[in-house]
């Protein structure tokens, strides 16, 4: 602990080291009381500011012109950044103090934003190649105006079009956009005439919300943080019970997870997580459980199966909003899914999983938490219907401090734009949902070839089975990549445009865990010839507009109007016009600390923390979302939790699934395990409309052969608190402090096969080799390694640390194997083995 005099700095020092200090603290394994003292890398209320004096205060040099309003892309703790300015430079950036969830707090990432801004190798000009081989380091480009690039690409869909093959375009948004983006691309799509308009769900979290879609109504976060404003009441923060699977919050969210440990600390709330190895959150836990990776769905089924079979549920709710009960009771008793059962599969003891079921159940209001450790699973939506299930008859839904909190990539309820004028082309045969279905169809012409790419993100590092994307881009006729820097996937480009960073936008940024956004205010001008996606698609339109022969310009202009490049116009736009966002206005933002949350009917509505409350606030906005829904606590065709329907179980069996699910897993978790065989065949996928999806049979056992060679299991993952995906490793900081790829292994299983700490290794599977750094770790299974994500061979500012430079860790991961629901790919277990380089 430091010493008194020691923490003496001015309260800028101290969040400026308490970001800094994240990792660390973490890192160390501080107990919740250490870290209420300000060593989890945030600022609280609730713990006495440190002592001493602002030295900038009076500085001519440090004192800000102006302090703006903006806020942090990384992850979903949404918070709010105060960007100091000075003579047009940022100088500093602190959290806002105002916001009782955020508490002053920032993580080490925040200073990130600026880097993004300052950085020698943002890209500035539209690039177009000129020579070299797609995916070569030499490939060549020479700068072209904006005017070029986007006719370029204009007469190149045009071409496609005329062509009779508009869906051989597609495109594939991610996290980094302003909201309202893929509004605005879904409408250039659907004037070109192609389905394809994708986007990132299906690398990240699209499952949990499928899950919660088809079980409740309604597919988001259920629950907030913070206080519910229509009952006065704490919210998440008044959990009796805490139940994590699969999510690292300490390193993912951390600042809003600084939130629950504060609130823990007044509720003596219990923590258990579950995860294959010991994270930052798990060591603030009361509990760490560690089961084999990718058999949660049998946990989860066992969970259910002891709260029935021992009558924890609630009865009362049951009866009254619950559908299929009695079916899945028998469901659970017919094919045994028991707790003795569920440790033989997963290896945690039936004690534990009794204990854990028993805590859950008996602790009200009790509230799950999950992320990408269980969306990347191939049986990620099954898996998360059940713990939605877990939360439904135990009566942990609909109530504040409760619910289904599962992390996911939706934005809610869509926004929407003016009708479209004028004759549309009919879009149908939309691809695949996953798993990152370009490669396979480029490269196979299954179902038809794509032949036209533009992506907002990167799918060289962010793609399951690297070397067959990498031939894939190879391969395709026309690609359009927008970034701020040169990555991986740029090399592969026939047209670069450089993009706006965070800083350098006006927009809205939301925290999807929960619902509430915020207004941000762009803090310094752009970087050279930047664009925001935004401004791209719709200048892309008015090109579309002078070379289109089919169609008056007005189809394109009318339609992507100009002046909604202006981020307030089409933010309004979006108010007027989409259900359940009438009082989330750019004036109401603006004048808040906290974020607003979503839906908010009107400017008089509180925002909706708890959905499905039995409130007369829930109603209300259940009505205005739709007028279908009124008088509806849960927004499913009866108005009730639907476990099981001969509708739901006919409309599922259509691809090989059923409304109450079985056990299965991914085929290459160790032993002989129910798994899954998918079908050439494809059918209508019944989660998501308009595309189709391989059928699948499950049950069926893997034969375990695979492990003959790779004896071990490996998981991709969050690097660090660092790192968020492949951006900050663009970052000073982010080579600074995390540029090393460190794999945990086990210290039996690194002694058996001779590798020390420190030591670089190489990981195998059958589909490639990577390379890193070994890291012993005890808090880790002896059959399981962990592989940090998001390293990439492009990476040029590791050469400033001396770094090596890396392939991607998603080389090892089969893409193959995925989640036909949802389009989840499966980057939480592969088979590996692991040798000293």
């Amino acid at each position: 602990m430091n010493t008194e005099s020691e923490k003496q700095f001015s309260r800028r020092s101290f969040l400026r080291g308490g970001a800094l200090g994240a990792a660390a603290a973490t890192t160390l394994g501080l107990r919740p009381a250490e870290a209420l003292a300000g060593h989890d890398g945030t600022y609280s209320k609730t713990s006495p500011p440190p002592a001493g004096f602002d030295f900038t205060k009076g500085s001519g040099a440090l004192q800000a012109d102006k302090i703006v309003d903006s806020a942090c892309q990384f992850c979903n703790s949404n918070c709010r950044l105060k960007v100091h300015i000075k003579d047009g430079r940022i100088i500093d950036v602190l959290g806002e103090e105002a916001d009782p969830v955020q508490a002053g707090g920032l993580c080490v990432k925040a200073e990130m934003m600026t880097q993004l801004v300052y950085n020698r190798f943002r890209l500035t000009k539209p690039l177009k190649r000129v020579g070299g081989d797609k995916g070569s380091a030499d490939s060549k480009f020479e700068p072209c105006s904006w005017e070029e690039a986007l006719d370029i690409i204009a007469k190149k869909f045009l071409a496609l079009r005329d062509a009779g093959d508009a869906k051989a375009i597609a495109n594939k948004t991610s996290g980094r956009l302003q909201r309202g983006t893929g509004s605005i691309i879904g409408r250039f799509f659907t004037l070109l005439g192609s389905p394809n308009d994708t986007d990132v769900g299906p690398v990240c979290n699209d499952a949990g919300g499928n899950a919660l879609g088809a079980t409740f109504g309604m597919g988001n976060f259920t629950n907030g943080y913070g206080k519910d404003e229509n009952t006065g009441m704490e919210d998440l923060g008044s959990a009796k019970y805490f139940l994590f699977l699969g999510t690292n919050q300490a390193e993912t969210h951390p600042v809003t997870f600084a939130y629950l440990l504060r609130e823990r600390a007044k509720t003596k709330a219990k923590l258990v997580v579950i995860d294959p190895r010991l994270t930052p959150t798990g060591a603030q836990a009361d509990e760490w459980i560690a089961p084999k990776p990718h058999t949660d769905l049998a946990l989860a089924l066992a969970f259910l199966q002891h709260v029935i079979a021992q009558k924890l549920y609630d009865a009362k709710f049951v009866a009254k909003w619950v559908l299929g009960f009695e079916e899945l009771k028998k469901h659970l008793a017919d094919h045994g899914y028991t707790p003795e059962w569920a440790e033989k599969v997963t290896g945690v003891p039936a004690a534990k999983i009794k204990a854990i079921a028993e805590g859950y159940a008996k602790a009200r209001p009790a509230a799950i938490f999950c992320n990408a450790g269980i969306s990347h699973q191939l049986g990620a939506f099954d898996t998360y219907r059940a713990l939605a299930f877990l939360a439904a008859i135990t009566g942990n839904v609909g109530v504040n401090g409760g619910g289904c909190n599962f992390m996911h990539n939706t934005w809610p309820g869509g926004l929407n734009l003016p009708p479209v004028t004028g004759e549309t082309p009919k879009k149908d045969g939309g691809l695949p949902v996953g798993p990152d279905w370009f490669a396979e169809s480029i490269l196979h012409s299954r179902p038809y070839q794509l032949k036209a790419i533009v992506t907002e993100g990167n799918p060289l590092i962010g793609s399951a089975n690297s070397k067959k994307v990498q031939e894939a881009f190879k391969a395709l006729e026309f690609y359009v990549f927008t970034g701020l820097f040169m990555e991986e996937a740029a090399y592969y480009a026939d047209i670069i445009l450089p993009v706006a960073s965070g800083f350098e936008m006006d927009g809205v940024y939301m925290r999807r865990d929960d619902r509430s956004i915020r207004w941000q205010h762009a803090a310094v001008p752009r970087v050279g010839g930047s664009k925001t996606d935004i401004e791209i698609w719709i200048e892309l339109g008015a090109a579309m507009a002078k070379n289109d022969t089919r169609n008056k310009p007005e189809y394109w202009t009318d339609n992507l109007r100009a002046e909604w490049k202006d981020y307030g116009k089409l933010w309004a736009e979006f108010v007027a016009r989409t259900p359940g966002v009438g009082g989330m206005t750019q004036a109401r933002m603006e004048k808040r600390a906290e974020p607003l949350r979503w839906p908010c009917p009107d400017e008089k509505s509180p925002s909706i923390s708890t959905l499905y409350l039995d409130h007369p606030s829930w109603y209300r906005a259940a009505e205005a979302l739709d007028p279908k829904n009124k008088g509806k606590r849960f927004l499913t065709g009866s108005g009730k939790v639907e476990l099981f329907t001969p509708e739901l179980d006919a409309k599922l069996a259509t691809a090989g699934h059923n409304a109450l699910p079985i056990f299965y897993t991914h085929p290459e978790v160790t032993g002989q395990n129910p798994s899954i065989v998918y079908d050439e065949q494809l059918v209508p996928n019944p989660v998501n409309p308009g595309t189709v999806t391989p059928n699948v049979k499950l049950g069926g056992l893997s034969d375990g052969k695979v492990h003959e060679e790779f004896p071990l299991m490996g998981m991709c993952g969050r690097a660090s608190v660092v790192h968020f995906a492949g951006v900050t490793q663009w970052t000073y900081v982010g080579k600074q402090m995390n540029g090393v790829r460190l794999v945990q292994i086990h210290p039996r299983t690194a002694e058996k096969s001779g590798i020390a700490q420190g030591d670089k290794i190489v990981i195998e599977s059958p589909r490639g080799a990577i390379n890193g750094t070994a890291t012993i770790w005890e808090g880790i299974r002896e059959d399981t390694i962990f592989i940090p994500n998001s390293f990439g061979p492009a990476q040029a500012m590791g050469d400033e640390f001396g770094l090596p430079r890396y392939e991607t860790a998603n080389t090892l991961v089969d893409d193959r194997y995925f989640d036909n629901l949802s389009g989840q790919q499966a980057y939480k277990c592969f088979a590996v083995r692991v040798r000293k380089a």
